[in-house]
């Protein structure tokens, strides 16, 4: 694998590394050997896929908070997507700051997500398809999101937004004082009880909108 540095502290592009010829390509899409080599968490506790009926499809910007943070891998195998993280580290270089790269299946770029970074994705084109490494459980007691349009970050979405989850339109406005009270107040816990997260219902996706699978509030 490739790994290509982002404006963000420890959030990677990854580009394949193909071994070509006339049957096609091969390629290493994940190994923990390689992303611990470059400082990056190898846990795999989830893994997940998102399907999209319809271009314009926001899900996003989702997170959890310690003792639940978690790292993503995402990569879009169908279709394509704008995928967007912040970073909501309050000691980290980056702080606030946030980076959209385009996933296609066609580029098969993927995106590694550090802890409390906030990410979420909009649809490009019509049954787009995406599926991620989950470094912790999804963990209900813990999630926490931003709305796509806060004005706190100003994110520029290259295409109309026509779809949304209700939940995700109604995420409060942005407070970075709160954020960082919740930060820390998660850092503190993990710390007393040893780093241990409780998963609400044995880990499994909750239900929500007429029966669509959804993990981390949206499935972002």
């Amino acid at each position: 694998m490739i790994f290509r540095e982002t404006p963000l502290h420890g959030a990677y592009v990854l580009e394949l590394e193909q071994r070509a010829d006339e049957r096609g390509f091969f390629a290493r899409t994940f190994c923990a050997n390689e992303f611990t080599a470059h400082g990056l968490k190898p846990t795999v506790a989830q893994a997940n896929v998102s399907y999209n009926h319809h271009a314009g499809t926001m899900r996003g910007m989702h997170y959890q908070l310690p003792p639940a943070a978690e790292t993503k891998l995402v990569r879009c195998t169908r279709g394509a997507i704008y995928d967007v993280i912040i970073d909501l580290r309050p000691e980290s270089p980056s702080y606030l700051q946030h980076f959209g790269v385009e996933l296609t299946e066609h580029n098969r770029l993927a995106l590694y997500v550090p802890e409390l970074f906030a990410h979420g994705y909009l649809t490009l084109t019509y049954d787009a398809e995406v599926i991620y490494q989950v470094g912790e459980f999804y963990t209900p007691g813990y999630e926490r999101g931003i709305r796509y349009d806060d004005p706190a970050f100003g994110i520029e979405w290259p295409a109309p937004i026509t779809l949304t989850s209700n939940k995700d339109q109604f995420w409060p406005a942005f407070s970075a004082e709160s954020s960082a009270a919740e930060v820390a107040a998660g850092r503190n816990a993990t710390a007393d009880d040893g780093g241990a997260a409780t998963t609400e219902g044995g880990g499994a996706a909750t239900t929500e909108g007429g029966g669509a699978a959804t993990t981390e509030g949206g499935g972002a």
